[in-house]
């Protein structure tokens, strides 16, 4: 017989496990039916966008003038040297949030980003790969590292670098991966109660689970803006959702919650599309058909639904694909 209750009871279980190097599980039950995706969504997008990470922002070469150049007795072109800066993942001290370095190297001599490490920097991944130089090579730059969230790109960076430096596409997030399952769980004789597993994957600049406490922070401060919220008289009707309405509601948020660059979100606002949920319902060849959308866009498009869990293996029921499909519809009819 179903117990009556006044207000939802409250998970007590927490576990963290460490399954691999800079990768940890953060499990949580018992949540009530419908509960545990409406906090796991908020967060894995959180623990994504909101995780803080360092990133090379610019760099400048001496005798090289632009990213298409290239340095005497160096091997790789400066094109190929900026890729290789940018995957190597520095890291720095606490409180600082930027700094430039100055390096000179001599050949003959392969530069790795152990070679990088000095009393600013740490490197989290110093077997990296940099450059090669010949026995008569001589490689000066400076590199500007900055502490950073998400993904920048190097068009709108040039107000922070200097005139005669190269400005560099910053990938800040640290985390490399966020899914989450939801599986139920068995409460007195109750089956129906839900459990949480958060699988978080960073690059070391961060760890799994301060990537996860971070987001939880950022989370309770937004929220904080409803602070004070019951001081007002709220005379609106509560409206009563199934568990169907808060799911198909993540994917109601409009494309500019995805971060993408300038020029991915005007190719979709230019196609008509406007919701999250668009994207999800279409498959792969239909995304790479959508008009003026070039492959640097589409592969931008096709990272973000992936790091969000909706890549290619994603599928969606097909009652929710229906009620999805009228959602947006009758969106795009009322803002007409």
């Amino acid at each position: 017989m179903k117990k009556i209750k006044v207000a939802p009871s409250l998970p007590e279980n927490v576990e963290v496990n460490e399954i691999g190097e800079n990768r940890s599980e953060v499990i949580a039950y018992p949540f009530e039916s419908g509960y545990a995706i409406t906090l796991a969504h908020p967060l894995r997008r959180l623990i994504l966008g909101s995780s803080v990470g360092y990133a090379p922002i610019s760099v400048k070469i001496e005798g090289a003038v632009h990213e298409f150049d290239s340095i005497r007795g160096m091997h790789e072109d400066v094109a190929v040297f900026i890729i290789n800066l940018k995957n190597i993942r520095f890291k720095l001290a606490e409180g600082v949030n930027r700094v430039e370095v100055n390096y000179s190297f001599t050949g003959p001599k392969e530069i790795t980003a152990a070679n990088l490490i000095n009393d600013e920097i740490e490197v989290v991944n110093p077997e990296a790969f940099l450059a090669t130089l010949n026995e008569d090579a001589v490689l000066n730059f400076s590199v500007v590292i900055s502490k950073g969230l998400g993904y920048v790109q190097s068009e709108d960076l040039k107000d922070d670098v200097e005139p005669d430096a190269i400005a560099l596409d910053a990938f800040f997030t640290p985390v490399k991966k966020c899914n989450y399952e939801i599986d139920n769980v068995l409460v007195e004789d109750n089956p129906n109660y839900e459990k949480i597993t958060f699988d978080i994957e960073t690059d070391g600049q961060t760890s799994p689970v301060d990537a996860f406490t971070n987001a939880l922070e950022t989370m309770h401060k937004q929220l904080s803006v409803f602070n004070g919220v019951l001081d007002v008289e709220i005379n609106a009707t509560p409206v009563k959702r199934t568990n169907e309405d808060s799911e198909i509601k993540v994917y109601l948020e409009q494309i500019d919650s995805l971060g993408l660059s300038a020029r991915s979100f005007n190719s979709l606002d230019r196609s008509g599309i406007k919701y999250v949920g668009e994207l999800v319902l279409m498959n792969a060849n239909e995304i790479k058909n959508i008009k003026n959308l070039g492959k640097k866009s589409l592969d931008e498009i096709a990272e973000t639904l992936e790091n969000l869990g909706y890549g290619e293996d994603f599928e969606l029921a097909d009652n929710t694909r229906v009620n999805l499909v009228k959602k947006i519809e009758q969106l795009k009819e009322s803002s007409e």
